[in-house]
C-alpha cells in the first residue's frame, strides 16, 4: 500500500498476513467507547470518536508496529437511558465481545494488546475482569487504560479553567471536540457554563499532549520494559 494504513479493518487478508508474518505488527489497540448523551452540544458518538482519533494517531506514530481493530462503539450505558438515542451493553456481553476480540488477535500471534476506552461506564467492568482474561492467556501483554490516563496533569493544570479531566462532556471533552471534529460541536446548543470553558486552541494542546504520551507508554510495551500484571500475584 501507497498510504499508512493502520485500521485492521481496512487492510486485505493478504496484507495482514505478510505484516505478520514479517514481523512488523507487534501491537494492537482495541477502542472502546460508548453511544450516549453528551448534553446538548456533544454527538452520541463522543466517546469512541475521541477514543478512535487518539488510537489511530498513536498507531500513525508507531508505524508499522501496531494496528487499530474495530472500535466498540456501544459500551456499558445503563445509567443514561433516560436520554433518548442511548445504546448499552449488558457488561456481561460487552466483556464477552471485547475479550473474545483479544483472544482473536493473540491467536494470530499479536500479544501485545491495549484495550483504550474512551467511556467512563466501562473502566470498572473491565478493571474487575481483566486478571481473569490474563489468567487464560498468561503469555499475552494485555493492558487497559483511558485515553485521559495520559493527559498530562500539569498541562491540565495549566490551561484548564476547571481543571476537570475528563468530565462529562464538559471543558475537557468539549475542547477535544473542538480540536477534532468541530463540525459536531452544536455550538449554539451548549447550556453547560463549564462546557462553555472549552476551546479548540486548548483542546489541541491536550490532544497532542496525550497522543505523545500514549506513544511512549505503547513503544515501551512493544519494547517490553512494561509487562501486564496480574494482581493479586
Amino acid at each position: 500500500m501507497d498510504t499508512q494504513e493502520v485500521m485492521l479493518d481496512k487492510l486485505t487478508r493478504k496484507e495482514v498476513r505478510e505484516a505478520l508474518e514479517a514481523g512488523r505488527i507487534k501491537a494492537a489497540i482495541i477502542p472502546v467507547g460508548s453511544i450516549e448523551q453528551h448534553l446538548e452540544h456533544l454527538p452520541l458518538c463522543h466517546d469512541i470518536a475521541s477514543c478512535v482519533y487518539v488510537a489511530e494517531n498513536v498507531a500513525l506514530k508507531l508505524y508499522p508496529q501496531v494496528v487499530v481493530a474495530v472500535p466498540m462503539n456501544i459500551g456499558i450505558s445503563e445509567h443514561h437511558m433516560m436520554h433518548k438515542g442511548t445504546l448499552s451493553a449488558k457488561p456481561g456481553s460487552f466483556l464477552a465481545v471485547l475479550y473474545d476480540a483479544c483472544e482473536c488477535l493473540i491467536r494470530h500471534g499479536i500479544e501485545n494488546i491495549l484495550i483504550l476506552n474512551g467511556h467512563g461506564g466501562n473502566v470498572a467492568p473491565i478493571n474487575a475482569s481483566i486478571n481473569q482474561f490474563r489468567r487464560r492467556f498468561p503469555d499475552s501483554n494485555l493492558h487497559c487504560h483511558s485515553y485521559w490516563d495520559f493527559t498530562p496533569r500539569d498541562l491540565a493544570e495549566k490551561i484548564m479553567v476547571t481543571k476537570s479531566v475528563p468530565g462529562h462532556a464538559q471543558e475537557y471533552e468539549t475542547a477535544f471536540a473542538l480540536a477534532i471534529f468541530p463540525d459536531a460541536v452544536r455550538v449554539d446548543d451548549m447550556d453547560d457554563e463549564n462546557s462553555k470553558f472549552g476551546t479548540a486552541e486548548m483542546g489541541k494542546a491536550l490532544v497532542e499532549a496525550t497522543i505523545d504520551r500514549l506513544t511512549k507508554f505503547l513503544a515501551d510495551i512493544i519494547a517490553g520494559k512494561n509487562p501486564s500484571q496480574i494482581n493479586g500475584l
